[in-house]
């Protein structure tokens, strides 16, 4: 059975919410934040003390963004991978990829300086820079919802997955205020599936 270590509303929200919308099988392993330093045993698990960890057989995934490749390719065919002869195919792995490296990275600089550094080392400045970052990725978002209801290939797919949790956690920043129209009405859509609810039940029925 696949395994999957999480932490409520963390990047293992995206293979989470993959797992619920491949229907499969999995056991849950809900960790306190950050798990390196508030559950140790976990270092044995993973050394790099970090999440997600995904186990699958011989298969140990760190990485989110990697990890909803895998499952789309490992377990389709699915409506959420793209195939590489589809046209949608390039869109669909850059779209992955920004939702981590572009929309994501930001944000956590945003949490790390005006949260969870010590308030001697916070710095608002980082944070506001950051902030800037982050709104003008999402720029890009709304010039493709301003003519499409998904990020690619006229459908849902593991690339609204990835940009769906950044948009979780601009939300959890308070910064769901500088959404467009079109970028809220697509978080809604999101947020309106069976299965992301499910996957977020799973977490706070489980913290």
């Amino acid at each position: 059975m696949i395994e999957l270590y999480h932490c409520r509303d963390a990047r293992s929200f995206r293979p989470l919410w993959a797992l619920e919308e491949l229907g499969l099988d999995y056991r849950l392993h809900l960790l306190p934040f950050p798990p390196r330093v508030r559950q140790a045993d976990y270092l044995a698990v993973n050394p790099l003390g970090t999440i997600p960890l995904l186990i699958d057989g011989s298969t140990r995934m760190t990485e989110s963004a990697a990890i909803l490749e895998y499952l789309a390719v490992r377990y389709g065919p699915t409506p959420l991978a793209v195939d590489p002869t589809d046209d949608a195919y390039g869109a669909w792995l850059n779209w992955i990829h920004f939702g981590e490296a572009s929309l994501t990275f930001p944000q956590t600089l945003i949490l790390r300086y005006s949260r969870f550094e010590p308030e001697a080392r916070r710095s608002q400045q980082v944070a506001d820079d950051y902030t800037q970052w982050f709104l003008s990725r999402l720029r890009a978002i709304d010039r493709v919802l301003s003519d499409n209801d998904y990020m690619c290939a006229n459908r849902f797919t593991m690339a609204d997955i990835s940009v769906g949790y950044a948009l979780l956690l601009a939300r959890l920043l308070k910064l769901q205020d500088n959404f467009s129209p079109h970028v809220a009405d697509y978080w809604e859509r999101l947020s309106a599936r069976p299965e992301f609810l499910s996957a977020n039940g799973k977490q706070r029925a489980n913290a």
